[in-house]
């Protein structure tokens, strides 16, 4: 059912997200389906969860930049990826208009950065890093780029720009930009 609401939304977008169509799709009744979550925003919440659960694991090169090249590369895949990068376009759409949706999105990301912070936090304990440095904003700092190119220009992030993005964050880590408490 998960599968069949993903399809519907990276399709249609979110305002066409129908629990009926879901459960057609899914090849359920759809009473099962709206037994289930009750509204879209339930089931779009359970599928952020289902995403954060079933994206790939962070990467550990040893060492801090080679790990936000490794997670900018898994960004700039999911987003150029036709079904993932119009699946993420359509959530974010929604997260703006609807609370529940945006809280889910919110978890999901805290999901994603809580795997990713590690990297940064271990790069800190090697020297690579600033005593201090806030691991969350740096593995933001990452995806932030890539993500404002596809929902601000439609420009699906290529190789370089990931690149770019790892090296920038990196680059403002090493400079102490996200070290708290100055």
């Amino acid at each position: 059912m998960l599968r069949a609401a993903g399809d519907v939304l990276a399709e249609e977008g979110f305002a066409h997200l129908d629990l009926a169509d879901v459960a057609r799709r899914a090849e359920v009744g759809k009473t099962t389906v709206y037994r289930r979550w009750g509204s879209v925003t339930g089931l779009v919440a359970d599928l952020l969860s289902d995403m954060a659960e079933q994206s790939s694991p962070r990467a550990e090169t040893g060492s801090v930049l080679g790990d936000l090249r490794a997670n900018a590369a898994l960004v700039r895949r999911t987003l150029a990826d036709p079904r993932q990068g119009a699946l993420f376009r359509a959530v974010i759409a929604a997260a703006t208009c609807d609370v529940r949706t945006a809280e889910a999105l919110r978890r999901f990301y805290d999901v994603r950065v809580s795997e990713w912070a590690p990297c940064v936090e271990e790069g800190v304990a090697r020297g690579e890093l600033p005593v201090g440095t806030d691991a969350a904003m740096v593995v933001r700092a990452v995806s932030a780029p890539l993500y404002y190119s596809l929902l601000t220009v439609g420009v699906v992030p290529d190789e370089g720009a990931a690149e770019r993005a790892a090296e920038g964050a990196f680059a403002a880590a090493v400079a102490g930009v996200y070290v708290v408490g100055k």
